[in-house]
């Protein structure tokens, strides 16, 4: 069974106790039988929560793959959703699907 992400810090360092959880990086512990209770917190870059439609903007220069294509900081995405996995944001930018990590991402 997959180790769920802190509900406190929203990290994925967590210890598996016999009857609850507990997050190496803040210390915080829960039960168990809470997870299903647990829904999945995605924060931008500033610790703002995100939720499915809102609009964010880059902040800072991402390279597209292997090529030469660069997303400029500030370029924004509107109607984002989420989506689990380590790219926590599906939206298009330019037209284009892309797939983001909310730690490279503001609300606006």
């Amino acid at each position: 069974m997959p180790h769920p992400h802190c509900p406190a810090c929203t990290l994925e360092d967590v210890l598996s106790h016999s009857d609850h959880w507990e997050c190496e990086t803040c210390g915080h512990e829960w039960p168990k039988a809470a997870e299903a209770e647990v829904a999945r917190v995605v924060k931008d870059a500033h610790g703002n929560v995100l939720a499915e439609g809102d609009t964010v903007a880059l902040i800072k220069d991402l390279k597209l793959g292997s090529g030469s294509q660069v997303l400029k900081s500030g370029t924004k995405a509107k109607n984002i959703r989420l989506q689990d996995g380590d790219h926590e944001i599906a939206c298009k930018i330019e037209g284009s699907p892309m797939a983001l990590k909310a730690c490279f991402v503001k609300k606006v």
